[in-house]
């Protein structure tokens, strides 16, 4: 697993030093995933997960509580609104660094919602959130898309971050357009018995950015507190990404000048985000 200390001259920069930048990418290719230290204000993350966690307990009294896959494991979008929108979130440059050097000189964003991990002891099943453009290649062609995932607490194994399988955004057997993106029991089992996944501790401020094809699960949370973490997908510009996401008009310099294009509609009036989400493949 990669992990990169970024410094105060890179942040400065807002450029990776070259050599920080070919390990993220060979990360990124050869694991599926690499987590940047220190890439967010921790200012910027306190205010977001006093909101976040206050917006949990409005989301669990909804009728019908967005649980993906199994209870406990919550799709939950941060606040789009001010005070609550940071440029080093949502357009962070140094990741973006990583993700055009990947992916391509012509980026976009557009997806910001998350997952909230409650305490609980349950874990999703194995699965990928997008499968091979062409399936069943002796190799896997270059990403398509990759996910930014901001911790606002410390996630740890404990408190249930993400576990991460190595290698398995190459498995060429998954399409895009498969129905189901679970992975099976006796798939698991197979490559187990090659490779072991892990549960990065990933401390808050720092990024994890994964390959979408990368197998992955939520995992339980024996903590007391809930484990929020955002959740952006950045693709190349032709990419077909359907809606824009919905900020307040009067936002949109926050969005200007970044080499990340942000699908996005800025509207008048409130914007609804608490019940967006919706249930998904759940199982109790």
């Amino acid at each position: 697993m990669i992990e990169l200390e970024l410094s105060g001259d890179e942040h400065a920069a807002g450029k990776l030093r070259p050599e920080h930048l070919q390990q993220a990418v060979n990360a990124i290719r050869e694991d599926g995933f690499v987590v940047l230290h220190r890439a967010i204000d921790p200012d910027h993350i306190a205010l977001l997960r006093e909101r976040m966690l206050a917006d949990v307990e409005e989301i669990l009294t909804l009728d019908d509580v967005p649980y993906q896959f199994r209870d406990g494991h919550l799709q939950q979008d941060p606040p789009p609104v001010p005070p609550y929108l940071f440029r080093d979130v949502l357009v962070n440059e140094l990741v973006v660094d990583v993700t055009r050097a990947v992916l391509g000189e012509d980026l976009k964003n557009a997806f910001y919602s998350g997952n909230t991990c409650l305490p609980n002891p349950h874990q999703q099943p194995l699965h990928v959130d997008s499968g091979q453009l062409w399936p069943n290649l002796d190799e896997a062609t270059p990403a398509y898309s990759l996910v930014v995932n901001v911790p606002i607490v410390d996630a740890t194994p404990e408190n249930g971050s993400t576990e991460l399988w190595p290698g398995t955004h190459l498995d060429t057997t998954r399409s895009i357009n498969d129905g189901d993106i679970k992975l099976s029991p006796e798939v698991e089992a197979c490559r187990r018995a090659e490779s072991h996944p892990l549960q990065p501790t990933v401390p808050s401020g720092s990024v994890l950015i994964r390959d979408m094809r990368l197998w992955h699960r939520g995992m339980p949370n024996h903590s007391e507190q809930p484990r929020p973490m955002i959740a952006m997908i950045h693709w190349p510009r032709w990419w077909n990404t359907g809606k824009p996401l919905r900020f307040p008009k009067g936002t949109e310099e926050l969005f200007a000048a970044s080499a990340l294009e942000t699908m996005a509609e800025f509207v008048e009036g409130p914007i609804s985000y608490i019940n967006r989400n919706r249930k998904y493949d759940y199982t109790e």
